[in-house]
């Protein structure tokens, strides 16, 4: 009986607690990470759909850049259009 005892004895850490610890460090990081607004994949799709009503291009072919200051953000969008 002793040798099941020393067994039992162990306490493992709960694994919803750990589950909780990682997730709450995955969280805390995306948030570090993140420097772009919610809205800006909609205004990339959305712009893109107004531009194809004139010329044909790739969804590689366009590149949407955030940049943030301290007073003010710029947003840059480069669009590479096809050869006439």
């Amino acid at each position: 009986m002793s040798i099941l005892n020393f067994f039992r004895s162990r306490k493992k850490p709960a694994t919803a607690s750990i589950a909780k610890e990682r997730l709450q460090i995955i969280v805390a990081h995306e948030r570090g990470q993140r420097e772009q607004p919610d809205y800006l994949p909609a205004l990339r799709d959305e712009l893109l759909t107004v531009i194809r009503k004139y010329v044909h291009i790739d969804d590689d072919q366009m590149n949407v850049i955030l940049d943030t200051q301290e007073n003010y953000s710029v947003l840059e969008l480069n669009v590479t259009l096809p050869d006439r």
